[in-house]
């Protein structure tokens, strides 16, 4: 059986509000860029049926802008966890196409470490805000998923489905 695996970083947060990192909000840029990555993840039928988000505000805030249901577990287990740490709350999954929404560098480490082929893009070791991976599995249940089992899908970066979006609505010549 196959399972998909989605990983997102937090949107864009904002470092304007005086508060503890935990409680920090997505910036202008953040609100736009998670509702349109939940479009394009949408549009290519990339859709979860099970959630996990840190307990942070950003990683909250990005799981609203993606706009799936169901709602997301919250848990601190995921706030700047180590990769080891997120493969142990995927090993918890019991959907078929699970997303995580998370922080750098643990993210970034933990993608680079779940695929057995990492992707040739420029962005995928500095993982920027809102950066997706796709990763398929080929097992039956997330428990038996060990690193470098993933087989890659996608990785997009907002930036990428923002160009694309302005050369469609460019009029041709």
């Amino acid at each position: 059986m196959t399972k998909r695996l989605i990983l997102t970083r937090h949107a864009k947060s904002s470092w304007d509000t005086p508060s503890v990192d935990h409680d920090r909000p997505l910036n202008k840029r953040g609100y736009q860029s998670a509702p349109l990555m939940g479009k394009w993840l949408r549009s290519n039928g990339y859709v979860p049926d099970q959630i996990f988000s840190s307990s942070a505000r950003r990683t909250v805030e990005t799981c609203e802008g993606l706009g799936f249901e169901p709602a997301p577990i919250l848990t601190s287990d995921l706030y700047h966890a180590s990769a080891q740490c997120i493969l142990d709350v995927l090993r918890e999954a019991t959907g078929d196409t699970v997303l995580i929404v998370g922080h750098n560098p643990g993210l970034a480490d933990f993608a680079a470490r779940i695929l057995q082929n990492l992707p040739l893009h420029d962005h995928f070791f500095d993982y920027p805000t809102c950066a997706t991976t796709v990763a398929n599995f080929e097992v039956d249940n997330w428990d038996a998923v060990t690193f470098g089992m993933g087989h890659i899908q996608n990785f997009i970066i907002p930036k990428e489905i923002q160009q694309s979006a302005l050369q469609l609505s460019q009029p041709l010549a």
